[in-house]
């Protein structure tokens, strides 16, 4: 199946997501009917193996629907893998060095070239033979690479770190980012915000997509938009089960009345 979510983001459209953390066989065609663009997967957080995931990405593909899987860490060996299991993207976490982004690229543009004559070519492109360098482009056409911004050094680098070529997107880990700036959760402090504001500012002058994922309402979602991020990632299907059925009990037990139903000793309502 075509990739196209490369192709939106470039042309400057928000698309949709939300994290899925679970293998059930539904998800997919739950997610299509939402409409979502793509879905976030996330093996850095949640227990998710190899052959699962490659079920998931195969799963969510076929039903168009681009999945982008979030690796434990800054590894291109284990990127490679989760593009060979079938992630149309790949997000490395808590990224603050240009060799990391480097090595990223390397991982989802110029796959399955490796070694020293990879490292080559990541300082100097031009080298490619054009017969090499057309192979590669087709082997790789659609991949996003995609860097998790989430911590004062990265902060710091902002600029080195996204003008490395290749890159596509940039990820903003709210939570690590808040701990970072010594305001654990603390969403709405002026220095989160305008920390989030100059990674999207400067993500938007080199050309990148940017991102921001919450699992709480959509109003936090639609507030970045109105600053910038074009790549919606909202909530998660564990905080939506989990929210949706935390507020339908207590509308239950409201409407019922604690203990307002009696048994008798046989089971049957009194």
């Amino acid at each position: 199946m075509e990739k196209t979510l490369l192709r939106k983001i470039k042309a400057g459209k928000l698309v949709y997501g939300t994290c899925i953390t679970s293998p059930a066989p539904m998800w997919p065609s739950i997610a299509q009917r939402s409409g979502l663009d793509f879905v976030f997967l996330d093996t850095e957080h949640i227990p998710l193996e190899r052959m699962e995931i490659a079920s998931m990405c195969q799963a969510f593909r076929a039903m168009g629907i681009a999945p982008i899987v979030r690796i434990p860490s800054p590894d291109p060996y284990r990127a490679c893998q989760m593009m060979d299991a079938g992630a149309e993207g790949i997000v490395a976490p808590y990224l603050e060095r240009v060799d990391q982004i480097k090595e990223l690229v390397g991982a989802t543009k110029y796959r399955p070239l490796k070694g020293e004559l990879l490292n080559k070519v990541l300082e100097d492109p031009q080298q490619l033979e054009a017969s090499l360098k057309e192979y590669l482009e087709n082997w790789n056409r659609g991949n996003l690479c995609i860097a998790n911004i989430e911590s004062v050094p990265a902060l710091d680098r902002l600029d080195a770190l996204l003008s490395v070529e290749g890159l596509d997107a940039v990820f903003i880990g709210p939570h690590d980012l808040s701990i970072s700036l010594g305001l654990p959760e603390q969403y709405d402090h002026p220095l989160f915000e305008e920390a989030v504001r100059k990674i999207i500012q400067t993500s938007r002058e080199y050309g990148l997509a940017v991102g921001i994922h919450f699992s709480e309402t959509p109003a936090r979602q639609i507030r970045w938009i109105n600053e910038g991020v074009n790549l919606i990632i909202h909530s998660s299907d564990l905080a939506l089960f989990t929210q949706r059925l935390q507020a339908d009990m207590r509308e239950i037990k409201e409407s019922a009345g604690e203990g307002a139903i009696q048994f008798s000793s046989s089971g049957d309502v009194i």
